[in-house]
């Protein structure tokens, strides 16, 4: 039995209505919600006290009573159970023919009344006979468990809210994909939780990628809508192409649950922000605007602060310019919280009122270290008495709620994935004797984001074997394998040969398999370089009578698929985080193998190219590099799916973070510049241009002890 505790307006009554289910139902199926779901009348949204969904009782909703007066408690349920019946029969699979299959029950829960009103047509108890009257209620259509629990979430309206397949052969890719769709049906107990619980203070929403981050932040701010219509929420992220998907999300959840769209105090807004009209509008740029401060726009602040700094260096001069903050809003939700430096959340923060609601999602591996977010404490400072001002230690229930279970990638593509990224099966680097390219400083992290250890020590100097888990990674997710490989690497021998592959195959998915244009994903690693990189893809695919798009490009930045259009959606790595597609085609591979400087920042760029795949991805490169990629994803097959590799002690970690660190610009121009500098005197001493004696034994010595360490 999982309890989910929404907004409690009753909390006397809905504490001991807790503690009673806790105590005398734990043992059964099913999910108590408080204070979920929102109902809308022609009037006005009604939220229901509790609502249980139960395998043995089917649907019970609970009018609760906080004081010793009955009231009109059974036009109360009448109400309850006409909106509830409303709701359910709008959904075929919980009918036959004009009769409700889960027809709901209404029961009035009055601890503090000891003598109840007589009433034959409705239910009123205490807690001398709340158990016996739950346990009247026997469903018999418990088959139909998991279908309501969809229409309760609303997810089934969200999903009937995506155009519906209509596959002529059973075999084929698009059927493989519907069957996977129709499996994912419901939210799990952590989602929901995260959904529904909320907390006064900060939250921190933690998962892979594909463990329902984004669906999870869009409902729950449409939640806290219809709870609190008059609540200024804004609703943030880095990746701009998620703006359309966060819209529709919300949009849906907020119709079905009060009947009305949402009204203006809920925002969907950009991040940075600019001049131009609420579309244009951002956090950064109203905080400046609200507070009187300098606002820089992106130039600007590139100039000022170099490319890689723009953003927080624009955020940084806003915070250390305003000395009291004003609110601007009642709660901020953050998607991929992960791309943002902690100076953006610091500002939410303060952009907020007394009780602080700032809900912040991101991905555990997305940068592939552990120092992808300092710790709250860090984030967000301390007060005048030296106290943190954020603080997760575990005392307050769903403060931070970690989503282990990934419902987009299958088991065998996201260990791939992880395995390039983190480079469990690269070839040894003399530099550190190892092949990694990253680790996370605390070795738990691996267990809490779904893996297991099979064999060997998760620990320091030792060797060890890590699996997924069957629940981290249902075995269902799989079943596309039927149809398909789910995975296939494949080297060309150049750019050209890449490319006539590629366009064959897509046109053979959308003519032969039953994909549509919106289950393809075309992604270049290089942002830069995608233009001209999928410039022969798109032509052949012209010729064929087939659209595609560059997304951003050739569409506004808030638009990644064009469904309507049958068009195929092209794209660099960046525009690509946060959307999803049945088939992900990565282009250009060899990129991901090594780079100068950057040879954590491109296996990133591979290892979030393929988890946006939902069931196949096909990864092509061509060259040397490739050879290499491919051949350490075929070790990952060798050992099925398993990371076997020796776990590094914190020297190596700490040198494997200076080795493989991303520089920047400007430090990729230092190393060259040293690279022809000791070139240069290398060729004059060999030439005799310049003798060792020339040089001073000052220079001497300290080339010695460097040459030597």
């Amino acid at each position: 039995m999982e309890i989910i505790k929404g907004s409690a307006k009753k909390p006397v009554s809905t504490d001991r209505l807790v503690e009673i289910f806790e105590r005398h139902f734990s043992d059964e199926q099913g999910v108590l919600y408080v204070g979920y779901p929102v109902l809308s009348t022609p009037d006005d949204a009604v939220s229901i006290d509790a609502l249980l969904i139960s395998k043995r009782h089917g649907v019970i909703a609970f009018h609760l009573i906080e004081g010793k007066e009955a009231g009109s408690f059974g036009d109360v349920q009448d109400d309850i159970g006409s909106l509830l019946e409303t709701k359910l029969k709008a959904h075929k699979a919980l009918r036959k023919g004009r009769n409700l299959l889960a027809e709901p029950y209404t029961i009035t829960y009055a601890p503090a009344i000891k003598y109840l009103p007589d009433d034959e047509d409705h239910i009123i108890a205490n807690d001398l006979n709340l158990i016996e009257e739950i346990n009247k209620v026997d469903w018999e259509n418990p088959y139909l468990y998991e279908s309501v629990l969809s229409v309760i979430q609303s997810i089934s309206t969200i999903r009937r809210n995506r155009r519906r397949r209509i596959n002529k052969k059973s075999d084929s890719h698009g059927a493989a994909l519907q069957a996977l769709e129709d499996s994912i049906a419901n939210l799990d107990s952590r989602q929901s939780k995260a959904v529904i619980e909320t907390v006064k203070g900060v939250q921190r929403i933690r998962g892979l990628a594909g463990s329902g981050k984004t669906i999870v932040l869009a409902l729950k701010a449409a939640y806290l809508h219809t709870q609190n219509p008059d609540w200024k929420i804004a609703v943030t992220f880095n990746t701009r192409s998620l703006k359309e998907q966060f819209i529709r999300l919300i949009e849906t959840f907020v119709l079905e649950q009060t009947g009305e769209p949402p009204n203006d105090n809920l925002k969907v807004i950009n991040a940075w922000g600019a001049p131009g009209g609420e579309s244009r509008s951002g956090i950064y740029y109203n905080f400046c605007l609200e507070n009187g401060v300098e606002y820089i726009d992106f130039q600007a602040a590139k100039n000022k602060y170099g490319y890689d700094k723009a953003f927080s260096g624009a955020v940084t001069s806003a915070l250390s310019s305003t000395k009291n903050c004003k609110q601007l809003y009642d709660a901020i939700l953050i998607d991929e919280a992960q791309d943002f430096d902690a100076s953006f959340l610091k500002l939410c923060y303060h952009s907020l009122g007394a009780d602080k609601r700032l809900v912040y999602a991101y991905d555990e591996l997305q940068s592939l270290t552990d120092a992808s977010l300092p710790s709250p404490e860090e984030i967000f400072g301390k007060d005048k008495k030296g106290q943190p001002l954020v603080k997760f230690d575990g005392s307050v229930e769903s403060q931070d709620i970690i989503l282990e279970k990934c419902y987009r990638n299958s088991r065998p593509v996201l260990a791939s994935a992880h395995a390039l990224g983190f480079g469990i099966y690269r070839t040894p680097d003399p530099k550190t004797n190892t092949g990694l390219t990253q680790m996370f400083d605390r070795a738990e992290l691996w267990i809490d984001v779904g893996y297991q250890v099979t064999s060997g020590n998760l620990a320091d100097n030792q060797e060890v074997t890590l699996a997924r888990t069957p629940e981290a990674s249902p075995a269902f997710l799989e079943n596309p394998s039927s149809v398909a490989p789910l995975i296939f690497f494949q080297e060309f021998l150049d750019a050209d040969e890449q490319a006539q592959w590629i366009a064959s195959q897509i046109i053979k998915n959308l003519k032969e398999d039953e994909l549509k244009a919106d289950d393809i994903i075309v992604i270049n690693p290089d942002p830069l370089s995608t233009p001209k990189q999928v410039g022969l893809i798109r032509k052949i695919l012209f010729d064929n009578g087939i659209p595609s798009h560059l997304a951003g490009v050739d569409t506004s930045s808030d638009v990644f698929f064009k469904p309507d259009d049958g068009s195929v959606a092209f794209t660099g790595i960046f525009r690509a985080k946060g959307n999803e597609a049945g088939m992900v085609y990565v282009i250009n591979a060899q990129d991901c193998y090594n780079s100068f400087g950057e040879i954590g920042k491109v296996r990133n760029r591979l290892f979030t190219a393929m988890t946006r795949s939902k069931a196949w991805v096909r990864v092509v490169g061509h060259g040397k590099n490739m050879r290499l990629l491919k051949s350490e994803y075929d070790r990952v097959v060798e050992n099925n799916y398993q990371l076997k590799f020796i776990y590094p002690n914190s020297d190596l970690r700490a040198k494997l973070r200076v080795v493989n660190r991303d520089m920047s610009l400007e430090e990729k121009k230092h190393v060259k510049e040293g690279n022809a500098a000791a070139s240069a005197l290398l060729k004059q001493l060999s030439k005799g241009q310049i003798q060792l004696d020339d040089l001073s034994e000052t220079v001497l010595n300290e080339l010695r002890r460097q040459l030597g360490q």
